[in-house]
């Protein structure tokens, strides 16, 4: 069987030739993920290298997966909504160890796998409310943009007051992020392709000339090796199986349901891969594919896994078919010898990256239906909330039992079904019980 015939190139309107420039295009879209991924783990603890090695990993096997068994044209990369949940919630703000958020993560990984395949996580689809959907995308784009605000000074804890104040406004790091940010709007509205590497390349040769911090010491390529502070294997499954620990695997898949589910139905649309039910075709096998990418995640030592909403810019120029996603694939395996390039990257160079992903996200705000008074409100106490708790689960919590509770008190019986009821009790029951952490 030719490689035409397997992926049904000509079938769906597409050729080699645009599939390979497809998967080039998506690649440079969100290969920035091999930078920012270790580098927000790395504020945990996380050891850097061996976080680099494994997100190459996931993004390259989790992607050539998909297009070989799926069929489709989305790519596989450690989530970022996910790796700062990871990072900043579970390891930094809750003290879980590395370890124990690692078999969290692969535990994660099995239930969304199971949800998936027993169809579980069709019926959660169909009675999760569309605006708390839209409101956590909206929370975890505010929550990345405070994030990467606060990692380069831009936002500074405040004493007194308010929790955060402005950082210096005059320092290198915050000029070269606000220039950076500034930039990466400007290229995209251009549609130049991969403007948001070809920023993170310039801010960092900036860099090489003007801070004495960041310096090239003639290395470009390294074999691959997790090193003595290897992550391999290191999850701790048991310690993850701890009732107090639950509570966070339960919030991963939540928030897998919420974001990964959303991208990979915009992403089929945008490529015309909806059959005449509006149903993804090989939407079943992509499902599958993206949960099972988390297992990969837990057992190499990163960030869950979910397909990135930068598989858009695939589709964009013509990828129709699996063949896109598998050129993605192969071009992170071969990232995994520029590893020397890849950490030469100051964090104020990855930092408009981050802040542009949540601007993005906040476009999720056009999408909530203000004629549903309650359902808006509702989506807007969910994604307020992700911020000001610095949790994802929290906001969530708090905008299932809003709509409930709203419906109920002004008689709009008629809007809320039992599985949402269940949902919303489900996560209320979390925190009420002292489980959630």
């Amino acid at each position: 069987m030719s490689l035409s015939s397997y992926f049904q190139v000509q079938s769906r309107g597409s050729s080699i030739r645009q599939e390979v420039v497809a998967g080039l295009t998506t690649f440079l879209a969100m290969v920035y993920s091999v930078i920012v991924v270790p580098s927000m783990l790395g504020d945990a603890g996380f050891p850097a290298e061996s976080v680099f090695i494994a997100t190459c990993l996931v993004a390259g096997l989790g992607s050539i997966l998909i297009g070989l068994w799926a069929n489709v044209p989305m790519a596989i990369g450690c989530a970022i909504s996910l790796t700062a949940f990871t990072a900043y919630s579970l390891v930094i703000g809750q003290g879980i160890s590395i370890p124990v958020a690692l078999g969290a993560i692969f535990l994660m990984g099995v239930v969304f796998t199971l949800i998936s395949v027993t169809g579980i996580r069709a019926w959660i689809l169909r009675n999760l409310p569309s605006s708390i959907a839209h409101g956590a995308g909206i929370g975890i784009g505010l929550f990345l943009l405070l994030i990467a605000a606060n990692g380069v000074g831009l936002v500074v804890s405040n004493d007194a007051g308010l929790p955060v104040k402005m950082g210096e406004f005059t320092s290198f790091a915050v000029i070269m992020s606000l220039v950076g940010l500034a930039a990466i709007i400007g290229l995209e509205r251009r549609r130049i392709k991969g403007g948001i590497l070809w920023v993170i390349i310039a801010i960092t040769v900036i860099g090489l000339i003007f801070d004495p911090n960041v310096r090239f010491d003639g290395a470009v390529f390294k074999l691959p090796s997790f090193g003595s502070q290897s992550l391999f294997g290191a999850m701790d499954v048991m310690g993850a199986l701890n009732t107090a620990i639950l509570p966070a695997v339960f919030a991963l898949v939540m928030t897998a349901i919420f974001d990964a589910t959303g991208t990979i139905r915009a992403v089929a649309g945008q490529a015309n891969l909806l059959d005449k039910d509006g149903q993804i075709i090989g939407g079943g096998k992509a499902l599958t594919a993206d949960s099972m990418s988390s297992i990969f995640s837990g057992v190499l030592g990163t960030a869950p896994a979910a397909v990135y909403i930068e598989s858009a810019a695939g589709t964009a120029v013509g990828g129709k078919t699996g063949l896109t996603a598998v050129v993605v694939g192969v071009l992170f395996l071969f990232m995994l010898v520029l590893q020397p390039l890849a950490f030469l990257v100051p964090s104020y160079a990855t930092a408009p990256a981050l802040m542009y992903v949540g601007l993005l996200m906040l476009s999720n705000v056009s999408k909530l239906d203000f004629d549903d008074f309650i359902g808006a409100m509702s989506g807007l106490v969910c994604a307020v909330f992700i911020v000001l708790t610095a949790n994802i689960v929290t906001g969530i919590m708090l905008g299932f039992g809003s709509l409930v509770l709203g419906r109920v008190i002004c008689g709009e019986f008629n809007k809320l079904n039992i599985g949402t009821v269940v949902i919303a009790v489900v996560l209320v029951a979390f925190y009420a019980l002292g489980y959630a952490i």
